[in-house]
């Protein structure tokens, strides 16, 4: 199932309509239109704005109707692929409920990125660099990693991940938080 057809089911099980869930995620209703028609391929950062409306995270939104509970082992074809922005993610566990923990394989190729608003949320992560290299902005302080260097930081920080190089930059990456906050509704999301 595509983004725009996932948003189309997710959002009529919840008995929102277009209009709404625009008014909640503080977007256009030609936003969520454009999105559920496959017409424009949301920014994660405006993904995120737009999953605030139910509310739910990026993971429970590519995941939501897959429920298998005593699933150890997920074989390469079975981990859930998630994209925006050309960045490719892939959650390990996807289907498990309840879960605290997401552990993700992040490919960025040449020019991806996490989109142009930074991206925060409840809860901490922490990667590490594996191949290529890779920009990462936290707090408005800007990083260069390459192979081998990590990261850790508390995700209430702005953040944003960039691969700048000629190269496909890939990432092994754990974080924790299933509640996503859009910079701009940090104060709504406080009350």
């Amino acid at each position: 199932m595509d983004l725009g057809e996932r948003l189309k089911v997710i959002r009529k099980r919840h008995s929102i309509s277009q209009r709404e869930l625009a008014k909640r995620a503080g977007v256009t209703n030609s936003t969520i239109s454009m999105i559920e028609k496959n017409t424009v391929s949301p920014s994660f950062s405006s993904l995120l704005k737009v999953l605030k409306g139910f509310p739910m995270s990026v993971e429970e939104f590519f995941t939501i109707d897959l429920v298998k509970t005593n699933q150890v082992v997920f074989r390469a074809e079975e981990q859930a692929d998630m994209q925006a922005q050309g960045v490719e993610i892939k959650l390990i566990g996807h289907n498990i409920p309840d879960r605290s923990l997401s552990m993700l394989k992040e490919t960025y190729p040449p020019g991806a990125d996490t989109g142009e608003e930074m991206i925060k949320y409840e809860g901490e992560e922490a990667g590490t660099v594996v191949e290529g290299e890779i920009e990462l902005t936290v707090d408005y302080k800007i990083y260069q990693l390459k192979v081998g260097d990590g990261y850790f930081f508390r995700t209430t920080l702005p953040h944003r991940f960039r691969n700048l190089g000629q190269t496909t930059a890939v990432i092994i990456s754990a974080n924790t938080g299933p509640t996503a906050v859009h910079p701009d509704n940090e104060q709504e999301a406080k009350a």
